[in-house]
């Protein structure tokens, strides 16, 4: 039997798309709302807001549940969504928890625990060990959570002290667990998931593949599925292993297998334990309402049957707060914010709302569905010039110029696409032709992806800040002050770390100089355009 009443232990977008499916089923529900948040518009939505001392506390959200009459926790994605501490304190208490199991989540959410069984089951793994055991380039990666927070690429083993360090204080601070490991890198694969739905009888199915290979800060801007031109022997392998290591782990729900694909080679990644932000694509290819199958699962009903192969092509493109180039969080007040019609929209903010830098900048999410890629792509266009936003920086001009861009619109992007296609940048005339699509050397290893040369780098070398002084890019908390004054600092050398959204953004000196003054500490908080350093020669 479907719960009466659902608190979902989220908040933003996530929370709003589960409150919908709740109320066209008839269930109750409820938001929670840390401090500094009850005026967001998902504490506005639900039936009854319980205001909580952090997003990040099992016990929290439990006794909000009891508070609230809730008889079922759904966890959204990000925060404690994969978190079998949480899936135990729900069980414990009585509720009905809507996710998988916390054995489950233990087993597939450690990455590490994750590949050792992936690889017991027979399913083919990135590999991973120590830094000397993988080799360069290697990512370290959080052994808890994803979202791009706690990963760190290495090409030099000078960096590497600096990236571990790093990818833990994220990790940290984003999922309450600070352990990493390192795994090799792939310069210019695809990132191909498997939706699955999987039931306490044991059965589990997948719902197709999503293509999520367009990246900023290894997190995803835009998903699409089916994946363009994936060839149906590695599409059948890889729903496959998804099953294979589904089952291996007793899981159960709604669950995304992630794997990297080079040429024919396809590895796994890991399981996302939770509702993916991309489910929509999947929703729209197959008419399912996965919110609702995570409902119905924890109720004990069986997996359906699917009806047929996924219909059509759908494509989801992320609207942050967010520069549209470098890709740094922004803040401000939304004073008018038109979102198209014609193609669903997930929005998790309002006309009013304040965006801050203590929580994701997503704003919403346009999910545009066709006939056809090319029906698709259309749409989302159109979508994408009829959205509008005042009063806060976006990624809005980013996301028109990916879909205008050739080399996306033909279905050839890997996950080096911003690098070797920097956002904003002129766009080819046309694609070349197929021989020089990819990079290449004469019996030697392909280059590592870069960025094409930029005549006018001078130009902007000194975006940072203005004469001597730089300036924080964007706001957010000062994490660490690395110089003090009178040191003397070489180009690119890290002044000061910053911390918005759960992620570390170091920054540099523009120039070779002498440290004149330092303007803030750890733990300030600081505007765009707030003095940082002020260097002289």
């Amino acid at each position: 039997m479907l719960p009466d009443r659902v608190l979902v232990a989220n908040r933003g977008e996530i929370a709003l798309r589960v409150f919908r499916t709740c109320a066209r089923l008839g269930i109750g529900t409820v938001a929670v709302a840390a401090p500094d948040d009850r005026d967001s518009l998902h504490a506005r939505s639900a039936d009854s807001t319980i205001e909580i001392a952090s997003y990040l506390d099992p016990a929290e959200h439990v006794r909000a549940a009891r508070a609230s009459g809730a008889d079922a926790v759904h966890p959204g994605y990000g925060f404690l969504a994969e978190s079998a501490d949480l899936a135990e304190a729900v069980e414990r208490a009585g509720l009905t928890w809507i996710g998988p199991p916390s054995a489950a989540l233990r087993l597939g959410g450690d990455k590490l625990e994750a590949k050792r069984i992936a690889v017991a089951a027979g399913v083919p793994v990135t590999p991973s060990g120590s830094p000397a055991e993988v080799g360069l380039p290697l990512l370290v990666k959080a052994a808890a959570g994803g979202g791009g927070r706690g990963m760190r690429i290495v090409r030099d083993s000078a960096d590497l002290d600096d990236a571990l360090d790093a990818a833990r204080r994220e990790a940290e601070a984003a999922f309450g667990d600070g352990t990493v490991f390192c795994e090799r890198y792939l310069e210019r694969p695809r990132h191909v998931e498997v939706q699955l739905l999987a039931g306490a009888h044991g059965e589990a199915i997948s719902l197709g593949q999503r293509d999520c290979s367009v990246q900023r800060r290894h997190q995803k801007v835009l998903e699409e599925s089916p994946p363009p031109g994936l060839d149906p022997g590695i599409a059948r392998r890889l729903d496959e292993a998804a099953v294979a290591f589904a089952r291996a782990i007793g899981y159960v729900g709604a669950g995304t297998a992630e794997f990297l694909v080079d040429g024919d080679e396809a590895s796994f990644l890991e399981l996302n334990g939770r509702i993916q932000v991309e489910h929509p694509v999947t929703e729209a290819v197959t008419g399912l309402d996965l919110v609702e199958w995570q409902l119905r699962i924890a109720a004990g009903e069986s997996v359906p049957v699917p009806q047929g192969p996924p219909t059509g092509h759908a494509i989801e493109a992320r609207l942050y707060a967010e520069d549209p180039r470098t890709f740094l969080p922004q803040a401000g007040r939304i004073e008018r914010l038109a979102l198209p019609t014609g193609v669903r929209v997930d929005a998790g903010v309002e006309e009013g709302d304040e965006v801050g830098t203590r929580y994701d900048p997503l704003l919403a999410k346009l999910v545009a569905h066709g006939a056809t890629r090319d029906d698709a792509l259309a749409r989302l266009r159109a979508a994408l010039d009829e959205t509008s936003v005042v009063g806060v920086v976006t990624n809005l001009p980013f996301l028109r110029w990916l879909v205008a861009h050739p080399a996306f619109a033909a279905g050839a992007a890997t996950t080096a696409f911003l690098t070797e296609h920097p956002p904003l940048s002129a766009m080819p005339l046309r694609r070349p032709a197929a021989p020089w699509r990819r990079p290449w050397r004469l019996n030697l290893q392909p280059p590592p992806p870069a960025a094409p040369p930029d005549v006018d780098r001078g130009a902007h070398e000194h975006a940072t800040g203005t004469g001597g002084t730089v300036t924080a890019p964007m706001p957010g908390t000062v994490l660490a002050v690395h110089v003090a004054a009178g040191d003397a600092v070489e180009p690119r050398q890290p002044l000061v770390t910053l911390e918005a959204m759960k992620m570390e953004h170091p920054v540099t000196a523009p120039f070779a100089a002498a440290v004149a003054r330092v303007e803030v500490a750890a733990g300030d908080g600081v505007a765009a355009g707030q003095p940082l350093v002020e260097l002289e020669s």
